[in-house]
């Protein structure tokens, strides 16, 4: 017998899977970044794009993801642990547009490219002024913690990008809570499940 899936399960398996998708996006993103390109001046990297899908869809939630974002770019990268704190700590910053998000509404940001530019690119300049901040507090420079914005913007396309293609397709940009409700009323009105 099948048990009923509930919305707080519904909801683990959501964030778990994009936790699983970060945790991979982000790995070999590194990687190729620290190994195979490692004289480049410019990085790129999944967070911002995958912390805004989740922001709209399970709002502060998301936070769990940014600082996912930050252990998986520490521990590939081998970094230090002042990293731990400057990229996980930091990542935290991008959570300073849920209030612009939550004024939009998650309808706002579909078919709506200039607000899923400001939405991404807000977020992403968070989380990098964030990490700058951090640095500063270890005792970085303040062209150091420049160089946090500076050497990603490859990330803003990246990012924007991403929250684009997402916007398109059905629930994916959409408060979960909303999705299930307009799925069950979808099931009800075509008479239940089989």
């Amino acid at each position: 017998m099948y048990g009923h899936l509930t919305a707080e399960k519904y909801r683990v398996i959501d964030l778990s899977l994009f936790a699983v998708m970060l945790i991979v996006f982000e790995s070999v993103i590194v990687r190729a970044a620290t190994q195979w390109f490692p004289k480049e001046a410019w990085t790129v990297s999944a967070v911002a794009a995958i912390t805004g899908i989740v922001m709209v869809r399970w709002g502060l939630w998301a936070g769990i993801h940014a600082v996912i974002g930050g252990l998986v770019f520490v521990l590939t990268s081998r970094g230090t642990g002042a990293q731990y704190a400057i990229y996980c700590v930091g990542n935290l910053a991008g959570l300073a547009v849920y209030p612009l998000l939550k004024a939009w509404g998650w309808q706002g940001l579909h078919g709506n490219i200039l607000r899923i530019i400001a939405f991404g690119g807000l977020l992403l300049l968070s989380m990098q002024v964030g990490r700058g901040l951090i640095s500063l507090i270890f005792g970085a420079s303040p062209a150091a913690a420049l160089g946090f914005i500076t050497t990603d913007v490859i990330s803003y396309i990246f990012t924007i990008a991403i929250l684009w293609i997402v916007s398109r397709l059905d629930g994916m940009l959409e408060d979960q809570e909303h999705y299930l409700k307009r799925l069950n009323e979808q099931q009800e009105e075509k008479g239940g499940f089989q």
